[in-house]
Parts: structure tokens; sequence; C-alpha cells
């Protein structure tokens, strides 16, 4: 294990940091919590029915010590979840409603969150990204001043470190979302011990092209300037004006960022997915994440091709962000 999830693990331990697992019946899932508690990392619950869970557990060979299991239809709490429910939706579900709702295991998980009866969630093994960020935004909701969540993949080869963002949440980010991304990226680096040096990327550096999409980016890093000044950080660039030294020399001789950025924010969804899969495919980077950020509480988005040591690491950096 890289030291980056060593030191997490550390700051987590012995914190009985209670994580909650929607996909109780899943493999990869059951695989990463029996881990989780048998090292004592943190306090799992994982939502399903008890039998259905034990007998696929023991399918897979696993034990479910130190695992809870919860069951939305025999919760005992139930009552509570409804009203807060009902409440937090504020006249947009009644109490008929709110029933039906939460017996769908991520709105239970996200209200077991909203409530303080866990303090993350982990899913998206099975759902998808929309199943797993629904409930958080309409019930945990984001946190003040910002507009929307986004996601960011830390980047991680050897000793290397990179934090690549929005790379799983807003398709056309506009240069107030841009702003936003990028502050809340530098938040989520410096939990990593990343001291953050933030690029805003584009197809253009400092004005060698314009466009409506590089005039996008260049308003983005004035916002982001001003809403919190003591960030590094600079653009527009190209991404080979914001890695390499040489380049930026020529490039951006004048900027802050010398070729020396560590946080790449994307000028949109398509740029960061192709450009995370492509680091990660071609240069044999490991892609942690999406963590998602901008949220009052951690809940985070598994990929569906993830594999049990995702799970697991998805697990500490939730229980880290909490």
């Amino acid at each position: 294990m890289s030291d980056l999830f060593a030191t997490l693990k550390e700051k987590v331990s012995g914190q009985q940091v209670k994580i909650v697992f929607p996909e109780g019946l899943d493999e990869r899932i059951l695989t990463a919590v029996n881990r989780l508690a048998g090292e004592g990392i943190l306090h799992p619950i994982v939502i399903g029915n008890q039998q259905e869970v034990t007998n696929k557990a023991n399918e897979f060979n696993l034990t479910l010590d130190g695992v809870e299991v919860l069951d939305p239809h025999t919760y005992p709490e139930m009552d509570q979840l409804v009203a807060a429910f009902v409440e937090r939706r504020k006249g947009k579900a009644t109490e008929e409603d709110a029933r039906k709702i939460l017996l769908d295991e991520n709105y239970f998980g996200t209200m077991l969150v909203h409530l303080g009866k866990a303090h993350g969630l982990v899913s998206g093994a099975v759902h998808s990204t929309a199943d797993t960020v629904r409930p958080a935004l309409q019930i945990i909701k984001t946190k003040e001043g910002i507009k929307k969540t986004s996601g960011v993949f830390i980047m991680v080869r050897g000793d290397e470190k990179y934090v690549f963002a929005d790379c799983a949440i807003n398709i056309s980010p506009d240069s107030q979302d841009l702003a936003e991304i990028a502050i809340a990226s530098a938040e989520t680096a410096k939990m990593f011990n990343i001291e953050p040096r933030v690029a805003m990327l584009s197809f253009s550096t400092k004005g060698s092209a314009k466009s409506p999409e590089t005039e996008r980016v260049s308003n983005a890093v004035e916002i982001a300037k001003q809403l919190n000044p003591s960030i590094v950080l600079d653009g527009e660039f190209q991404f080979d004006a914001a890695f390499v030294p040489s380049v930026a020399q020529k490039k951006a001789p004048d900027s802050v960022i010398k070729g020396d950025a560590n946080i790449f924010v994307f000028p949109s969804l398509e740029a960061g997915n192709i450009g995370y899969k492509i680091a990660q495919r071609l240069g044999n980077f490991e892609a942690v994440g999406p963590i998602l950020q901008g949220l009052n509480k951690p809940v985070n988005d598994l990929s569906r091709g993830c594999n049990a040591e995702d799970v697991y690491k998805l697990a500490l950096i939730t229980a880290a962000q909490a």
C-alpha cells in the first residue's frame, strides 16, 4: 500500500468512524468491509437483509465480525428517518412517499449519515453515479457558498500525487463552477498532504487562442483568485505549460505556476474523464476516486468497474474526510 493510504489509515484508525455501504450483497463490498472491520480501522454498516447478507458472506468465505447489518424493512428507528426526510424535502415528499423512498438502500444510507448515525457513505459498485449522488444532493446538500458538488481523482504513481477535477459530475461547468471546483480541489489536496498548486486547463495558454471556451477558463481564474487569494492558482494553461517547466518558461514566463502544478482543473467533464483514464491506462497511474467534494458530509461514488481494493481505499478516504 502506498504512503498515501498508510497515512490515511493511521489518521482514521481508532476513531470509531462509521461508514455506510448500501450495496451489502456485492462481493467486492463484503470483501472490503471484512478487511476494514478485521483491521479495526472503522465501523462498517452494511445495508441489506441480515440473512441474505450473511448467506452472501458465507458464499464468499467471509465473516461479518465487527460489521453492522441494517435492513430498511425492519429498522426500528424508521419513523425518525421518515420524519426527518419529510422535513428535509420541505414539501416535496409526503410521509407516504418517504416510507417508500427510504426503502431504497442509497436513500436509507444517506439519511443515516444526515442524522449522524454514520459519518459517511460509499456506494456505486452496483449503482450509477446518479443513484449515489442524487440522495446526497437532496438530503446532505452542498456546503455554504458552493452551488454544485464535484468529483476528483487522486492520481498516484510511486511518490507522485496529483488531483484531477472534475472528472465525474459536472458536464459543462461555467466559470463560477470551475472556480468553485478549483478551490474545493485545493482543500481536498491538503487532506492528502499535497500543497496545492492549481492549473486551470484549456487548449490555450494565456490567450494563445481566443474562444468562448478559453474565456470561460480565464474568467474562472479571476473568480477563483477573488474567492480565495491565498491559493497558488493560474491559467488558462495547456497541460504541457502547467506540467513541464521548460514549456512553462516559454509559454507563461510570468506565471506563479512554473510547470509545477499538482492540481489540474479540466474545462469540461469529457476532458476530465478522458484525461484521467489516459493517465491511468497509458501512464500506469492509480486513479483513486471519484472523491465527491462540496457536500456537508462525505458521500463517495465507486466506479462500477471497481475491485475490493478500490472499495477499501475509498472507504479510508471517506473516513478521513469525516
